[in-house]
């Protein structure tokens, strides 16, 4: 089910919601049926290595290591 983000042309309420093929959602705060479709943004990737790598040095950097495995933190914490 893909997630959609909306406005209430009725209230100027924004939200998001899944949405199954052609259902229409209403609107949460007012329960109206007229709504704006917005565009999203791509949600970037963030398994890549490097961002990873930069999260885990930026997570050393600041004393915690929220960021790594148990196996990794072993004897650190």
């Amino acid at each position: 089910m893909p997630l959609f983000s909306y406005r209430c042309t009725a209230c100027a309420h924004e939200f998001e919601t899944l949405v199954r093929g052609d259902d229409t959602p209403a609107c949460p705060a007012c329960g109206a049926v007229t709504l704006d479709k917005l565009i999203s943004r791509p949600a970037p990737d963030l398994k890549s290595g490097r961002t990873i790598a930069a999260g885990r040095r930026a997570a050393a950097r600041e004393g915690h290591f929220s960021n790594y495995s148990r196996s990794e933190t072993k004897g650190r914490i």
